[in-house]
């Protein structure tokens, strides 16, 4: 088990989940430090998406011991420092709001419950929205917007609320290749604030540049853990696949709870 460290943001050891009797993560040991950009790869189902659920509480663990900020997961109550962007999906959620509406909706952990946005919160929102290229849209129906600005939405969010570590869950499915361009800037900018990005990716297109570490995922387990290799652009992580394909020999996974 890894040793604790109060300014690691993520610390898990042997992490174990399972979906309705079905095992589908086991044996996760993942640290993150503070100010890195994490990418979690891997094909379709190889459980990169539910092993972010599982770090941010919306799976619960089988096993394991989870860390945020150093604190037991069990004990940790600071979500304000903590920022999930869901895929685009959820943007719209059939309820018709503004981009403002939305984006405002991210500093509620920030203030207390019923009381109006003050001069921070709007100056935080405003700035997330520019961050994220939409200001001229600022008044507009998320619904009316395009998937690559609906996804852009959801980061300025998140944005807005000022966390420390940031949660992404394949932000650039679906998108177009302007649109990626567009969230590696405003991703760019958020690593140069120092923050901790943790990106969950079939493909890094744009992104590849920004990823300080990559985490390959494959079968439920972590098959590597440590700098890119492979060729750069935008098929850097599909070189990474192939070299961890010829390496892994790591069977599949039979239950959460066997020994390793």
């Amino acid at each position: 088990m890894p040793v604790s460290d109060s300014s690691r943001p993520v610390e898990l050891a042997d992490g174990a989940v399972a979906i309705g009797g079905r095992p589908v993560l086991r044996g996760i040991d993942l640290v993150v430090e503070t100010g890195e950009f994490v990418a979690l790869l891997g094909a379709n189902g190889s459980g990169k998406s539910t092993l972010v659920r599982a770090l941010t509480g919306l799976r619960p663990l089988a096993r394991g011991d989870l860390r945020l900020f150093g604190t037991p997961f069990d004990q940790f109550h600071q979500w304000e420092r903590i920022g999930f962007v869901p895929q685009r999906s959820g943007a719209a959620s059939g309820v018709p709001a503004s981009v403002r509406e939305v984006v405002s909706s991210g500093r509620l952990a920030r203030r207390r419950l019923l009381r109006p946005l003050g001069a921070a919160d709007r100056r935080a929102v405003d700035d997330a929205i520019a961050l994220v290229g939409l200001t001229e849209r600022v008044g507009d129906g998320v619904g009316t917007l395009s998937g690559g600005q609906q996804q852009r939405v959801l980061i300025a969010r998140a944005l807005a609320g000022d966390p420390e570590l940031f949660f992404l869950d394949e932000p650039t499915a679906g998108v177009d290749l302007h649109h990626q361009q567009v969230l590696a800037d405003a991703l760019a900018a958020l690593k140069a604030r120092g923050s901790t990005v943790v990106l969950v990716a079939h493909e890094l297109g744009p992104l590849a540049p920004l990823v300080d570490r990559a985490v390959v995922m494959r079968d439920g387990r972590v098959s590597y853990d440590g700098p890119q290799v492979g060729a750069a652009g935008g098929d850097h992580d599909h070189g990474h696949h192939h070299d961890v394909r010829r390496r892994d020999h790591v069977p599949h996974v039979a239950s959460p709870l066997d020994p390793a």
